[in-house]
């Protein structure tokens, strides 16, 4: 939590970010010797939280569940093409939206919440929601600073570019700026350098 913050009941906020972190605490995939999507919280909560740090209840609930146990829906259960792909992704959103509102349901919140962490999730009213799009700032940062290196090792140069790209386009001013200080290897900064020069 933030200095500042203050929740509307902190025992349940509490409660349901530690019930979203026992859930992916059982993801058997590691990383950093972590369970991944436990890591991953984590990670975008951070992002979050310096973004904006005077977000949302709500906010903050949903950065801490937006892949809560993703690997119960593993890609290869789905067409290896882009349809697939796509297909993949909205079931995803869905399936997360889901298993938070379930969760938080479960802890107590009233169904206003629930819906509001749901829109999050699922990531409506982008880009015209502030907090979506900080959600959504988050979510390309986490990518730049843990995943574009992997990426890049296993992905044609093109491919990496385009979805540079595709992240740079979704992200905010202030992303931008977080997104430049970050540290990259020599290959991800000429990559990153090609993608930004279009």
């Amino acid at each position: 939590m933030t200095e500042n913050f203050q929740p509307q009941d902190a025992k349940k906020f509490e409660t349901a970010l530690l019930r979203f972190d026992q859930e992916n605490s059982r993801d058997p995939n590691l990383e950093d010797s972590q369970p991944r999507e436990l890591l991953y919280a984590k990670r975008l909560t951070d992002w979050v939280l310096r973004l904006c740090p005077n977000g949302s209840e709500e906010l903050r609930l949903a950065a801490r569940c937006q892949h809560i146990c993703r690997w119960q829906s593993p890609r290869e259960n789905y067409p290896m093409n882009r349809a697939g792909y796509l297909k993949w992704r909205a079931d995803l959103k869905k399936f997360h939206a889901q298993k938070s509102g379930e969760i938080l349901s479960e802890v107590g919140y009233d169904e206003k919440t629930i819906l509001r962490v749901q829109d999050l999730n699922l990531k409506k009213h982008f880009p015209n929601d502030p907090e979506t799009q900080a959600l959504e700032d988050a979510l390309c940062l986490v990518f730049l600073e843990f995943q574009l290196a992997d990426l890049a090792a296993k992905t044609a140069e093109d491919k990496t570019i385009n979805a540079l790209q595709k992240s740079w386009a979704k992200m905010s001013e202030a992303a931008r700026a977080e997104a430049l200080k970050l540290k990259y290897g020599g290959r991800e900064k000429i990559l990153l350098q090609r993608a930004l020069n279009g």
